[in-house]
C-alpha cells in the first residue's frame, strides 16, 4: 500500500518531525547545537505540507512517509 502525503494532516507531520528532533537531541545531545524543540516547532509551523514531507527526508523505497509516521507518531 502506498501512503500519500495527504494521508497525514499538517499537525500530524509537525508533531512527528518534532518527535524525531527530540529523539535525536536526546540520543546525541550537543551543547553547541540548539536543542530547543519549541524553536524547531516554530520553524515547522509555517511550512507547506510538501515542505514538511521534504523535511522528513523520506522516499518511496527505503524509508517511506508511512514508516516515518509509524516511528515518530
Amino acid at each position: 500500500m502506498k501512503t500519500l502525503p495527504t494521508d497525514y494532516s499538517h499537525a500530524q507531520l509537525v508533531d512527528a518531525l518534532v518527535a524525531e528532533y527530540e529523539y535525536y537531541c536526546h540520543d546525541s545531545y550537543d551543547e553547541v547545537f540548539d536543542n530547543d524543540s519549541d524553536k524547531y516547532r516554530s520553524y515547522l509551523l509555517p511550512l507547506t505540507h510538501k515542505e514538511l514531507v521534504d523535511e522528513s527526508c523520506t522516499d518511496e523505497d527505503e524509508f517511506t512517509l508511512s514508516d516515518f509516521m509509524f516511528a515518530y507518531s
